[in-house]
């Protein structure tokens, strides 16, 4: 199973306006690395919770259909399944009519499931499902969720230091790990 970011965010959940004003900077001398800190701590909070936050297109690619041809998609929130393509041997693609097929984006990992035999003939990546997935638009992601993206700007921004690698781990302050905690993804 792979997953591929095919269009990634229009913008990110916190404006590099805002950025600024939180981190009490009014020169634009360093609106390029601010907005390199603003993606990097969207990325952060995205893979501690494993949603997605701004709305984006992905890919999952897979070998062949799992047992029972029921997928869960591994990221969250779904909004829509945008296409389900199938190989053949040959490599040439057959988009699946949306009738073939049954989403279930509601649930937190959304799921597919393929109602008839429509079986890959690729030996690999035989099978790709293009889906939406983000709260929406920047003005939609919960505040929460901004607020810690806002923090770690601020503490990236402010802690300049190198981590050294064998030395100790950076941690990410405890006032973000509480933001992010009732948004976590959690294994049972």
């Amino acid at each position: 199973m792979t997953l591929i970011l095919v269009t990634p965010p229009a913008a990110e959940p916190l404006s590099l306006a805002d950025a600024k004003a939180f981190l009490k900077v009014e020169h634009d001398d360093e609106d390029a690395l601010i907005g390199t800190l603003i993606a990097a701590a969207r990325l952060h909070v995205e893979a501690a919770i494993r949603r997605v936050l701004v709305t984006q297109a992905w890919r999952l690619v897979l070998d062949g259909w799992p047992p029972g041809r029921t997928v869960e998609i591994p990221l969250s929130p779904v909004a829509a399944i945008t296409a389900v393509t199938v190989y053949d041997r040959d490599g040439a693609p057959a988009v699946l009519d949306p009738s073939a097929y049954v989403a279930d984006v509601s649930s937190f990992l959304a799921r597919l499931m393929v109602r008839d035999t429509v079986a890959p003939g690729a030996a690999f990546n035989g099978v790709e499902i293009d889906f939406t997935a983000g709260y929406g638009d920047p003005a939609d992601v919960p505040a929460p969720l901004v607020q810690a993206i806002r923090q770690l700007v601020a503490h990236w921004y402010e802690t300049r230091e190198p981590v050294a690698f064998g030395g100790p781990v950076a941690q990410v302050p405890g006032t973000v790990a509480a933001l992010i905690a009732p948004y976590r993804a959690v294994s049972l």
